[in-house]
């Protein structure tokens, strides 16, 4: 007897876009994560910023989950990159990851986005992978969060 498992009867489809899926391996994935973390659950976390007509002027999205927090959007409305919105959006979720008791923060962005702005807020850079479409790359960065910078 070997410690196999046996494959049971199945079917397998291939598509597009599939919510329940979706829901479910994100169910299936958290309470695996959460119980190989003992305990630790992934929060959602969010940042956004609006003009005085409440236009959205940019915003964040990231998660944390025990000591790490990991940015995955941020976006600038096209007329007001360069004035500082990115920085300030970035350092409101490293205080609030930090006051949830994260000490990392991960990011990454393609090589035509963002690569030089993540240095600027003490990220460094961790990784390159390439492959991505136009002969570009996805650039992989980290930070060590520390209260006294916030």
């Amino acid at each position: 007897m070997t410690s196999e498992q046996r494959s049971v009867a199945a079917s397998l489809r291939v598509g597009g876009q599939d919510d329940e899926l979706e829901k479910r391996l994100d169910e299936e994935l958290t309470a695996f994560n959460t119980a190989a973390a003992g305990g630790a659950a992934t929060e959602p976390l969010s940042v956004r910023v609006a003009d005085e007509a409440g236009d959205l002027i940019g915003g964040l999205t990231a998660w944390t989950w025990g000591s790490l927090a990991c940015v995955d959007m941020l976006w600038v409305r096209a007329d007001q990159r360069h004035a500082g919105w990115g920085g300030r959006l970035m350092r409101a979720a490293e205080a609030e990851a930090v006051r949830r008791g994260c000490t990392d923060m991960i990011v990454s962005t393609y090589s035509f986005q963002a690569p030089g702005f993540y240095p600027r807020l003490g990220f460094r850079e961790r990784a390159r992978i390439e492959g991505v479409p136009g002969g570009h790359e996805d650039v992989y960065f980290h930070k060590r969060l520390s209260t006294a910078e916030l």
